[in-house]
């Protein structure tokens, strides 16, 4: 990989990973456009090790009291932090198993341009219904376990290229009546276990492969997708309740029919 590549790959998934725009549609640009090849197993442990680092540094206090919380409720003592603990651990199982059963299929038969092009524009116009129709009244102390299961399943639905996981557990949980910031909080929260699942596994892989690694490149892509997830959570909690999902509306739309166009007529 060259210097560029490396750049513009860790930027990428440090900006797409949290935002509801969806990283598997930007990171097959590269490729599609510019003939980019893959850039391999050990680069994806990389960046996906620097996003899980962003989110858990800015989440930090809220990770330390969930945490501790949890563990106190092992021993029968319970509070709000432990049931958001338990909350996490529920939303996570839908994906995880998901994963662990279809994973290698989603792989072969749904990487394909049309069908991240087609999940960009549909679940881009699902989060500007919810956006547009939902309550936005309730906060996370509020989710029951009904809710939970349903933001699950719908993070479990992210595991198809192009429906963007942040975007679909926002969508989920903004019709289900959550507030904005209560929606992307949330949705942020179950990134870690998630990211943390994919990550063991991709590890795994690569500690059986004989992929040769490159230090410099694998260092230079954790610390910028770091930065860039990092960036990217601090802002988008800013100005979410302000602006809304509908910028990200309009550039899901307009990537989805971009790549649509591609497929068709390049």
């Amino acid at each position: 990989m060259t210097i560029l590549e490396i750049i513009v790959l860790a930027l990428l998934q440090g900006f797409t990973e949290f935002l509801p725009i969806s990283s598997s549609a930007h990171l097959i640009l590269p490729s599609q456009l510019l003939g980019w090849s893959d850039q391999g197993l050990a680069f994806d442990v990389a960046v996906h090790l620097g996003t899980l680092a962003a989110v858990l540094h800015y989440f930090r206090r809220d990770v330390g009291l969930i945490s501790v919380s949890w563990v106190g409720s092992l021993k029968g003592q319970h509070d709000q932090h432990s049931r958001l603990g338990w909350l996490i651990i529920l939303a996570t199982i839908p994906a995880a198993l998901f994963g662990l059963l279809i994973k290698d299929f989603i792989e072969i038969y749904a990487r394909s341009s049309l069908v991240i092009a087609s999940t960009t524009i549909i679940f881009g116009l699902l989060l500007w219904y919810a956006d547009a129709k939902a309550k936005q009244i309730k906060q996370t102390d509020q989710l029951t376990v009904r809710d939970v299961i349903i933001i699950g399943l719908a993070q479990a639905i992210a595991l198809i290229p192009g429906t963007s996981r942040s975007g679909i557990t926002m969508t989920a949980g903004l019709l289900l009546g959550l507030t904005r910031q209560a929606a992307a909080r949330f949705s942020f929260l179950i990134s870690i276990p998630i990211i943390l699942l994919a990550g063991g596994y991709q590890t795994l892989k690569l500690l059986k492969s004989e992929q040769a690694v490159d230090w410099t490149a694998l260092g230079l892509g954790t610390v910028l997708s770091f930065i860039s997830a990092y960036v990217c959570i601090h802002f988008f909690l800013k100005v979410i309740e302000k602006m809304g999902m509908m910028p990200f509306v309009i550039y899901r739309l307009a990537l989805g029919v971009f790549l649509l166009a591609f497929v068709f007529y390049f």
